[in-house]
């Protein structure tokens, strides 16, 4: 699909370079470019509402586990 998109002409310059460093369509760099950004921002919402399911209780960790890691931390050398 065909879009028009306004952008400064410092950031146009550069994607043009990129774009030749690449060896890929403005079309391409942009639709990357946009691909990774849409990834990241699926990706942070799905971290913020982990955190927010895991912030209403406190963590409690078994104490047999706890002890087992704090055993295999002393024979770390730090």
């Amino acid at each position: 699909m065909k879009t028009a998109v306004s952008l400064p002409e410092d950031l146009f310059r550069l994607a043009e370079a990129a774009a030749r460093r690449l060896r890929v369509s403005r079309s391409q760099l942009y639709a990357n470019a946009i691909a990774e950004f849409l990834e990241r921002q699926d990706s942070s919402s799905i971290t913020e509402r982990l955190n927010d399911v895991y912030s209403r209780r406190p963590a409690k960790v078994d104490l047999g586990l706890h002890r087992a890691q704090l055993k295999s931390l002393e024979k770390e050398a730090w």
